[in-house]
């Protein structure tokens, strides 16, 4: 990974944490309520927000991409690589198990039990798609670490938004950092075979 190319990456990463961040911000409200805008500066407004939330939560999946891949180039060199596989796939399943009972474990009596079950169900939904894709345009080996990093990486990175206990920030989090990482997870291939080219 050259300069060049992380800076691509950076500046798409960002785009797509944006935009997807626009997406949300305009449907959801729809789903309960709707905003009312007084004129078009509270739209441009509105916008201008979601799009710098967007911007901040692409750099925080960035953060936590780069941190998973220097964790699986250390531990390639620690573990031999079908244990590391092993490690991986249950360090999955007890993130998603986390993420389904996580409220009930901080003590939030008021939470849905029945939306954090959704919440895991679709986590584990987009992960089996993107990693799907990845194996296609990859191989076979990249199945358990793209489930791994489309899991347990993101369920740590919205861990803080879980603790606000409230759906539809839930909702608002989850979909850029899910966005981000499976852009990430399934461009990065690309990028390694252009700095090899």
């Amino acid at each position: 990974m050259n300069l060049k190319n992380w800076s691509k990456l950076f500046i798409q990463t960002l785009l797509v944490g944006a935009i997807v961040s626009i997406i949300t911000g305009f449907l959801l409200p729809y789903s309960r309520e709707s905003i009312s805008f007084k004129d078009t500066s509270d739209i441009l407004f509105y916008l201008l927000i979601l799009f710098g939330f967007g911007a901040m939560t692409s750099v925080y999946s960035q953060l936590g991409f780069f941190a998973y891949m220097i964790l699986n180039y250390t531990a390639i060199g620690v573990f031999p690589r079908k244990a590391w596989q092993y490690i991986q796939f249950v360090l999955a399943i007890l993130a998603l198990l986390e993420v389904m009972f996580f409220r009930s474990f901080v003590g939030r009596e008021n939470s849905s039990q029945m939306a954090d079950l959704l919440l895991g169900i679709a986590i584990l939904i987009v992960a089996v798609a993107v990693a799907y894709f990845k194996v296609r345009a990859t191989n076979p080996s990249a199945w358990v670490p793209t489930i791994f990093f489309m899991t347990a990486i993101t369920i740590v990175e919205m861990v803080g938004g879980l603790k606000i206990n409230d759906n539809n920030a839930t909702v608002f989090i989850v979909v850029p950092l899910l966005a981000c990482n499976a852009y990430q997870i399934l461009i990065l291939h690309k990028l390694l075979k252009s700095k090899k080219s």
